[in-house]
C-alpha cells in the first residue's frame, strides 16, 4: 500500500480497489506452505474481487438493509419467509463461488483445507454475515453423509458452487444450505437439558421419518434448506435428525419463526427463534448418539471462527495502517509518530501470529497423521479462543486510531467491531473452548505431549518459550479439580507458544524476535503495545503490506 498524498482536508480515502491477497504475505505464504500453490492465481482473483469497490458496496447494503421476516402471506397462510436485500444475495454467491460452501470436503487434496482457510479469511474481512450460512453448509457435509440415502440426494446441490436463493422443495434447487439448530431457551450450551422431541412416523426413501416438537432458542439462518437438528426420542435420547424448510411430499414443513433476533452485529444475517410443530425430520448417524454426531459439525466451525477472527485482525490492521499512514497530525503522518509506529508494529505481529495459527491449523485438518490429529484435537478450541478473544480488543484498537472518524457508521471500523465478539460466542463461549482444551488433554494424553514435544523442538534454543512449554506440561499433571479453574490460564499459555513456534518457524528473524520480546515481556498488554528494544517498528510495517 502506498501513500496516496495529503488531502486537502486531511481526510484519508477509502481503502478500496486492492487486493486482499497479494497485499497480505503471512496469508500468501501459509497458502504456499500448505501446498496450496495450485490455487494460488484463483485466489489472486478472489484478492481483487473481495478489495473491489463493488463488493464493498454490496457488502455495506447487505448489514444496512436488514432481513425482514414474513411470518405469513397477504391471505393469511402461513410462509415463515425471510426476505434479502439485493446484495445479500451478491455476497453469497460470491462466497459459494469461491468454494466457501464446500470446497475440502469435494477436493480430496489435503491442501484444499489451505486454499478454502484462505478464501474464508478473505471474505470475512469483507462481510461476516455471509459466511454463517456458507460455512455451517461445508460443515454438514461429513454429518449429512451418516445417511446414504439422503446424501444421495443432496450431494450434488452441497457440490453446487452456484449461489440458489429460490425458497423452493429441494427436488427444484440445483444447490443448498444447510443450518443447524443445537440451543434452547433453557440450556444453551448445555444441549443435554434440551426438550424437543422427536416421534417415529415410519420409514422413507431417506431413511427413519420421525416428527419433531419444540423449539430452537437460536436457529441461524432459518431461510437455509434444511438444518441440522437435536432432538430427543423417547427410547434413545439425543439423535441428529436432517428438517428440510419443505417436506418431501411438496408441503411446508412446520418449523415456524417465532421472531428474528436483534443482534449487536452481524445483522446481514438473520438468527431466529423457531417452534417445531411435527416438523418432518430424517434420522442422520446413530439414534441416541446426536450430540457426538453434530459436534463433528461444531468443530470444524470451530476452525471456521478462528480463521475469520484471524480476517477481522486483519482488516482491522489494514484499515488502521492505511488510515495512519494518509493522516497527518503534529507535522508528519500519525504513522510516524514513534508511540503509533509502536502500536501499529504490535498490531502487525498479532494479526500475523493469529494468520499463521488460524492457517496452520488448516493445513492439519487434511491429514490423519498423529501429530495432524493431536493439534486438531487440541488446537482447534484454543485457537478458537484466543482468535477470537484477541479480535475484540483488536478491532477496537483499530477503531480507536481513527479517532473519532472510526465511531461513525461511514467508516468501516463500527461493524466490523460489531462482528467481532460474534465468534467469540458462536460455537461455544471462551469457558466452553477452554474446558474443551483440558478436556482434549485428559481424554487423550499422549495426544498433548505429541504436540508440547514439537513445539519444543521449534523452540529449541529460546528459553522464554521453553519455560511456557514447560508451564504447560506441568500444569497437565494437576488434578482436574485443580486445573479447571486456570482453564484460561492454561489455554493462553498453550497459545502464546504454539504461536511463538509458528513464527519462529515462519516469520522473519526481527519479527519472531519482536514477537517473543513482546509477548513474553511480564508488562506486555494491550495498552503496552511492541517492546521497547525492538529496533525499528517501521520495518515490521513496511514487511506487514505489500
Amino acid at each position: 500500500m502506498t501513500t496516496t498524498g495529503i488531502h486537502p482536508d486531511n481526510q484519508v480515502p477509502e481503502l478500496k480497489d486492492y487486493n486482499v491477497y497479494t497485499s497480505d504475505p503471512a496469508l500468501r505464504g501459509a497458502v504456499e506452505r500448505g501446498g496450496a500453490a495450485w490455487r494460488d492465481e484463483e485466489l489472486v482473483r478472489q484478492g481483487a474481487e473481495y478489495g473491489a469497490e463493488a463488493t464493498l458496496r454490496a457488502a455495506e447494503d447487505a448489514n444496512r438493509h436488514e432481513p425482514e421476516l414474513h411470518t405469513h402471506s397477504r391471505t393469511g397462510e402461513r410462509i415463515d419467509q425471510v426476505r434479502f436485500h439485493p446484495a445479500w444475495h451478491t455476497m453469497m454467491a460470491i462466497a459459494r463461488r469461491n468454494g466457501i460452501a464446500n470446497l475440502p470436503f469435494f477436493d480430496e487434496r489435503p491442501s484444499a483445507w489451505v486454499g478454502y482457510g484462505a478464501s474464508l479469511y478473505m471474505h470475512s474481512q469483507i462481510e461476516s454475515g455471509s459466511t454463517c450460512p456458507t460455512t455451517m453448509t461445508k460443515a454438514c457435509i461429513p454429518v449429512v453423509r451418516r445417511n446414504a440415502a439422503l446424501h444421495a440426494v443432496l450431494r450434488d446441490k452441497l457440490a453446487s458452487n452456484e449461489h440458489d436463493p429460490r425458497d423452493i422443495p429441494l427436488e427444484g434447487k440445483t444447490s443448498i444450505t444447510v443450518g443447524m439448530g443445537m440451543t434452547e431457551k433453557q440450556g444453551g450450551s448445555d444441549v443435554r437439558t434440551n426438550t424437543t422431541r422427536a416421534v417415529p412416523a415410519g420409514s422413507g426413501p431417506w431413511g427413519s421419518e420421525f416428527l419433531l416438537t419444540g423449539h430452537k432458542w437460536f436457529f441461524s439462518a432459518p431461510m437455509c434448506d434444511g438444518h441440522l437438528v437435536l432432538a430427543k426420542t423417547e427410547e434413545h435420547g439425543s439423535s441428529c435428525f436432517f428438517v428440510p424448510r419443505w417436506r418431501p411430499d411438496g408441503s411446508r414443513n412446520a418449523v415456524h419463526i417465532q421472531r428474528l433476533k436483534d443482534k449487536v452485529g452481524n445483522r446481514s444475517n438473520s438468527s431466529s427463534e423457531v417452534e417445531f410443530k411435527e416438523a418432518w425430520g430424517v434420522l442422520v448417524g446413530e439414534e441416541g448418539r446426536g450430540i457426538p454426531t453434530i459436534i463433528e459439525m461444531a468443530t470444524v466451525t470451530r476452525l471456521d471462527c478462528a480463521l475469520a477472527s484471524a480476517g477481522f485482525m486483519r482488516q482491522g490492521f489494514a484499515q488502521a495502517l492505511h488510515y495512519a499512514r494518509n493522516r497527518h497530525a503534529f507535522g508528519k503522518a500519525l504513522a510516524d509518530q514513534p508511540v503509533m509506529t509502536a502500536l501499529l508494529a504490535d498490531m502487525a505481529l498479532e494479526s500475523q501470529a493469529a494468520t499463521l495459527l488460524a492457517m496452520g491449523l488448516a493445513s492439519r485438518f487434511g491429514s490423519a497423521a498423529p501429530l495432524d490429529t493431536a493439534w486438531r484435537r487440541l488446537l482447534t478450541p484454543a485457537a478458537k479462543f484466543w482468535n477470537c478473544k484477541r479480535a475484540v480488543a483488536f478491532t477496537g484498537e483499530a477503531m480507536e486510531v481513527f479517532g473519532g472518524n472510526g465511531y461513525v457508521e461511514e467508516s468501516p471500523m463500527g461493524r466490523l467491531f460489531r462482528e467481532a465478539p460474534v465468534n467469540s460466542i458462536w460455537e461455544g463461549s471462551g469457558n466452553v473452548m477452554c474446558l474443551d482444551v483440558l478436556r482434549a488433554v485428559s481424554r487423550n494424553p499422549d495426544d498433548a505431549h505429541l504436540v508440547l514435544d514439537q513445539l519444543q523442538e521449534v523452540a529449541t534454543g529460546e528459553p522464554r518459550v521453553l519455560d511456557a512449554l514447560q508451564s504447560v506440561r506441568r500444569m497437565t499433571q494437576l488434578p482436574p479439580q485443580e486445573l479447571e479453574p486456570q482453564a484460561r490460564r492454561f489455554t493462553q499459555r498453550l497459545v502464546l507458544a504454539a504461536q511463538a513456534c509458528l513464527m519462529l518457524e515462519h516469520a522473519s528473524a526481527e519479527e519472531s524476535a519482536a514477537f517473543l520480546s513482546s509477548r513474553f515481556d511480564p508488562d506486555w498488554g494491550p495498552v503496552t503495545g511492541i517492546s521497547a528494544g525492538t529496533s525499528d517498528p517501521a520495518a515490521l510495517l513496511r514487511a506487514a503490506w505489500r
